[in-house]
């Protein structure tokens, strides 16, 4: 190896060692400051208890708290922001937090808290930044809440994704696809791979293309747009897909086929195919996909690797047709719509009284 390019390794070595200790300040900046938020909120909330009249007491010492830390820290500590504090408090005020550390009922320093809660404590307790819990207050249904805050977490999603995935209505979706025995696991572990239909959603939402709903378009063009947006539409798969191919072409007895697009779940250990179609689901598209699928199974798929999954997108679907195409166990092969536009409240309860049919 040459000098140049050792030089070349060492440098890279200093570049990558220097963003890793950037972002763990970063983290470190947030995790401080969602704590000593919380904290701010726990004195304003034991100062409101010891209060006479309450409420009134309570604005009043919101007023003159904010404008005695805008005087000494300058901006961030509005009316409303320390109102925020107060309520983040409220919400995620349980045993083993940063009230659960007080001594003799009275307050610690922020650095007395962090010695006093272990690493495991705070991993598990405030690992996101003050932006995504002023979203996550917003959401009143715990559950709803706690499976953002993992997701956000493991998933490393910024603030603008995580709102697009909440705008997406990524968590109802996963509820309407799964038994109510495992709803209540996506409160407590966030989404879980463990066989095919734990990867599937219905509706997928692409609201990234910028296709209007009622536009005009082919199955081709559809295909284009997700591959020139594949980073979005991978996202909108979920955990550990990456891509493999476009039109993978299968030939057998001189007759050739081609699969829209074909993935790779590092997680379920499989292939993962996908056939775009822009109607109505066809009992042929199930019969098609379940050909594909019998291909990759026998001639792809290495022996350490799980069977593949087969999923049809479509702008619509009969569940009578796809309950009386696919085989009583089917386990493999799946149909989801999609839609363009992001749904509006109303459609989601259009969507969960037909799922409950």
């Amino acid at each position: 190896m040459s000098k140049s390019l050792s030089n070349t390794k060492f440098y890279s070595q200093v570049v990558d060692l220097l963003q890793s200790a950037k972002q763990q300040v970063v983290r470190t900046v947030n995790q401080t400051m969602v704590i000593t938020y919380f904290e701010i909120g726990r004195m304003l909330v034991e100062e409101e208890q010891n209060g006479n009249e309450r409420a009134e007491y309570g604005k009043k010492v919101v007023k003159e708290l904010s404008k005695l830390l805008t005087l000494n820290f300058g901006k961030g500590f509005s009316v409303r922001n320390i109102e925020q504090m107060r309520q983040f408090y409220i919400v995620y005020s349980i045993p083993q937090t940063v009230s659960a550390v007080l001594k003799d009922g009275k307050s610690q320093t922020v650095s007395a808290v962090f010695e006093s809660m272990n690493s495991e404590t705070l991993s598990q307790k405030f690992n996101l930044s003050w932006s995504h819990y002023l979203k996550l207050m917003r959401i009143d249904d715990e559950n709803e809440r706690k499976f953002y805050e993992i997701e956000a977490h493991k998933n490393n999603w910024s603030v603008r994704e995580f709102q697009r995935q909440y705008d997406s209505a990524l968590y109802t979706r996963l509820v309407l696809s799964r038994d109510k025995d495992k709803v209540l696991e996506l409160s407590e572990k966030g989404l879980i791979l463990e066989k095919p239909k734990d990867a599937i959603k219905d509706p997928y939402i692409l609201e990234f293309l910028g296709l209007p709903e009622h536009s005009n378009y082919s199955e081709s063009e559809l295909e284009q747009e997700l591959i020139n947006k594949l980073e979005n539409f991978l996202l909108e798969l979920g955990n550990g897909f990456t891509f493999v191919a476009r039109q993978k072409r299968i030939s057998f007895e001189e007759k050739h086929f081609r699969i829209d697009l074909v993935f790779y779940n590092r997680i379920l250990n499989c292939f993962v195919l996908i056939d775009l179609k822009i109607g109505e689901l066809k009992h042929q598209d199930l019969g098609q996909m379940q050909m594909y699928v019998n291909y990759y199974d026998r001639e792809i798929k290495l022996d350490n690797e799980n069977k593949t999954i087969g999923i049809v997108l479509c702008k619509d679907k009969s569940n009578s047709v796809v309950e009386y195409t696919l085989p009583e166990h089917n386990e493999n092969i799946f149909a989801s719509k999609y839609q363009t536009v992001l749904p509006s409240k109303e459609e989601l309860k259009l969507i969960i009284n037909e799922q409950e049919k």
